[in-house]
């Protein structure tokens, strides 16, 4: 059982430090929505937004502007990225 545990947190967080660099790079051509960003990655939204507003609390994006008319934001790289 733990073993299993171990294999599954390695893997979410190898998948977390690709889809941030996939992510920053989408980001570092123009801002883009969570839906944007997902069909880009060809993944699910929830998965994106989880990324994103991970991304977001650390300082590696920021919010552009105010929200579209489904009430997305778009996000951009920051300073800190």
């Amino acid at each position: 059982m733990n073993n299993r545990i171990t294999e599954d947190t390695a893997e979410v967080m190898r998948d977390e430090m690709v889809m941030r660099e996939r992510i920053l790079d989408r980001l570092r051509r123009e801002p883009a929505t969570i839906p944007e960003i997902a069909a880009h990655l060809e993944r699910p939204a929830h998965d994106v937004m989880f990324w994103v507003m991970t991304m977001w609390r650390y300082g590696f994006v920021e919010e552009v502007g105010k929200p579209d008319d489904e009430g997305y934001y778009k996000y951009q790289t920051s300073q800190r990225e």
